[in-house]
């Protein structure tokens, strides 16, 4: 996480106007905080109080059309290897 193009602690204080840069994984949401709330509540009153950037939403956006295009990871995987893929396992690992 970083607050106005910086490295931040969980403790450090946001004000109105500061710029908030979240990633998670291999995306990255960038708001700016619009106000702040004096306890905690439903994320309905929380989405109220910070604004997503149309750049990092046109990214992230881009980001998950491009991983769902993808094939899976393990779509050759088909269950336990063969006789002659144990052979080659052993080949290669040299056990």
């Amino acid at each position: 996480m970083r607050v106005n193009g910086e490295g931040a602690k969980p403790s450090r204080d946001i004000k109105r106007g500061d710029e908030l840069a979240i990633r998670v994984g291999e995306l990255e949401w960038v708001v700016e905080v619009k106000a702040l709330s004096r306890q905690r509540g439903p994320a309905a009153q929380a989405a109220r109080l910070y604004a997503e950037r149309e750049d990092s939403r046109a990214r992230r956006q881009a980001a998950l059309a491009l991983r769902k295009v993808q094939p899976h990871p393990a779509a050759g995987v088909k269950g336990r290897p063969t006789k002659k893929d144990r052979r080659l396992i052993h080949r290669f690992t040299g056990t």
